[in-house]
């Protein structure tokens, strides 16, 4: 097997392009600490921060789901249940990806190392809770929510004055929860069959995208809320307005799942971002 194709096969184990979800939130969370674009240096680090949490927490998921990923006929076909992935190859990226992140925290604030297992923590216990309680997709949110939170504690080095990353932190845990409602719709009878509690499996599909369409309302009140307290601007007003559009059509093309999950949430993440940039200078 050629290197091209064997870094193929490990980026799409990880999802890379799923980085583009927690990038921009993240950094959302660093300019709002900032008020401003932070020093290239720091937002390089906290970059690095970001991919490897992100690889971590993809490769765990994959790791510790790879029997149900085997009885899924979706999802059979991925690397470590169709075999073209070895075990050691799938606990040596997760390695990777914690030992990139956990350099990049050490050279971030103090307070970042001090936090640093937190995260991984919420990694590890997500997979399992969809074994647990049909509200797990709260859990994925819960993980995505910490980039706004992890941004704003890199530049600000303390826990400080935390109301406008936690309702950006609210935002990004409402917005990918509603959004994972959807794609498990795509496993519904599955996960009824290998005991994955999903709201799909729990409610049926119509039902739960109805709890999907709640988590999306409480995002955009989120994201409402962080504007009149502690952004400004007429433009930045629309952008808000723009999210909320957006996350009414990917409620209108649930069933068109990849469509919505992906296209329009990756504009929606960078959506926010412009929020955050135009909010802190006013326009």
């Amino acid at each position: 097997m050629s290197d091209t194709t064997r870094a193929a096969r490990w980026a799409s184990f990880v999802k890379v392009e799923h980085t583009l979800f927690s990038l921009p939130v993240m950094f959302a969370g660093a300019i709002l600490a900032a008020g401003e674009l932070p020093a290239r240096g720091l937002l390089a680090w906290i970059l690095l921060a970001g991919i490897g949490a992100r690889t971590l927490a993809m490769a765990l998921n994959r790791l510790i789901d790879r029997e149900v990923d085997a009885a899924n006929p979706r999802t059979a076909d991925r690397e470590l249940p169709s075999g073209t992935m070895s075990l050691a190859e799938g606990w040596g990226i997760a390695a990777l990806g914690l030992l990139v992140y956990v350099f990049a925290c050490w050279n971030l604030p103090p307070i970042c190392r001090l936090l640093a297992p937190v995260p991984v923590l919420v990694f590890v216990i997500y997979p399992y809770l969809k074994r647990i309680t049909p509200f797990a997709h709260l859990g994925i949110g819960t993980a995505l929510a910490l980039a706004p939170l992890g941004g704003w504690v890199a530049v600000r080095g303390d826990l400080g004055q935390l109301g406008a990353p936690l309702w950006l932190a609210g935002f990004t845990l409402f917005w990918v929860a509603g959004f994972d409602v959807i794609y498990a719709t795509l496993d519904q009878e599955s996960d009824r069959r290998t005991g994955i509690r999903s709201l799909p499996a729990w409610l049926g599909g119509r039902r739960a995208l109805l709890v999907s369409a709640g988590f999306h309302v409480l995002a955009v009140v989120a994201l409402a809320m962080l504007y009149f307290r502690f952004l400004s601007g007429p433009i930045t007003g629309l952008g808000v307005g723009l999210v909320a559009l957006l996350l009414f059509a990917e409620q209108r093309l649930a069933d068109r799942v990849n469509f919505a999950f992906f296209q329009i949430n990756i504009v929606v993440g960078f959506a926010v971002l412009a929020v955050v940039v135009l909010g802190v200078t006013g326009v």
